[in-house]
């Protein structure tokens, strides 16, 4: 079974100028990430403009980032819908397909209970026989996935993999490593209110699900190792500071509004946003770019894309 560590990158979706995806976009950005030292990407999350994009085109991103990805880094995509069936249909879709992974979440706005949440996960990670994660995001979905639940998904399931985190808590951290010891890997989001980067760390947890990354790939890699030892921890630890600006300037707001234009001032494939997001401009992109500047970003990661 995958042993997933590191930076776990949150993609966002390219799109040409006529809103088509850019699939060659993607593939300029895959090998950026694969270059820099990226462990595994993730791909259809919210960062990726999920909920904007048809059910075909999902499909045809799903078939052709594996055709750029198989056997350079793993792949996992967001099986994430609005029904346990729709859920189980795409994951199995994307196993036929040849994918690394799939990660589920809980159907956003029915806000469940936890026995219903548990049957959901269940049928979900009973469908396929490929790795399979939780995205426990309770500010986006409404609903928590607890601890208890997700041990008793983990005793069901082998191929229950990951569990990335996203909520200020660190007690959901300790009980889910204390509960799971270790059999299901703890990787973290890098929303600077929440900072639990760190706490992620300390407690055991192997790494970052991140959307940095996209912007500074091979900085995110650095302090997301898991540690194991001293030099790492107190380099992984400065090397965050450093860095946190950036996160807060990335998540002024949702995902992926920053982060394509932050790709955009360094001549990378990102395009425009689909509707009703609305493209990041004025004083706030200026700041972006001076930022970027002043923190040697655009020295390094710049390109001329021809």
């Amino acid at each position: 079974m995958i042993n997933l560590s590191g930076s776990f990158v949150a993609m966002p979706t390219p799109f040409t100028s006529d809103n088509a995806i850019d699939y060659d976009g993607f593939s300029l950005l895959i090998d950026r990430q694969i270059k820099y030292g990226t462990s595994q990407l993730f791909i259809l999350g919210s960062a990726g403009e999920v909920t904007l994009l048809s059910i075909e085109e999902k499909k045809k991103i799903v078939h052709e980032v594996i055709k750029m990805t198989q056997g350079r880094i793993p792949v996992f995509f967001s099986a994430a819908s609005f029904t346990t069936e729709q859920s189980i249909e795409f994951a199995q879709y994307c196993e036929k397909e040849g994918a690394d992974g799939v990660v589920f979440t809980v159907p956003p706005y029915v806000l469940i209970p936890q026995t219903a949440v548990f049957a959901h996960l269940d049928a979900c990670m009973s469908s396929v026989g490929i790795p399979c994660g939780i995205y426990n995001n309770p500010s986006r979905l409404g609903i928590l996935v607890t601890p208890e639940t997700i041990k008793k998904l983990s005793d069901c399931h082998p191929n229950f993999v990951i569990d990335k985190e996203a909520m200020p808590s660190v007690e959901q951290l300790v009980q889910v490593q204390r509960l799971c010891e270790g059999k299901v890997k703890i990787m973290c989001c890098d929303y600077p209110k929440y900072s639990i980067v760190l706490p992620t760390l300390a407690v055991g947890g192997t790494g970052t699900a991140n959307i940095g990354g996209n912007i500074i790939p091979e900085e995110v890699a650095f302090y997301s190792r898991p540690w194991t030892d001293m030099e790492i921890i107190e380099s992984s630890r400065k090397e965050y500071f450093k860095w946190f600006p950036l996160l807060q300037q990335l998540y002024t707001f949702s995902n992926p509004i920053v982060i394509k234009s932050a790709l955009e001032i360094l001549g990378l494939p990102g395009g425009h946003l689909r509707k009703p997001y609305q493209d990041y401009q004025g004083h706030h992109r200026d700041e972006l770019e001076q930022m970027l500047g002043q923190m040697g970003v655009i020295d390094k990661y710049g390109v001329k894309r021809q």
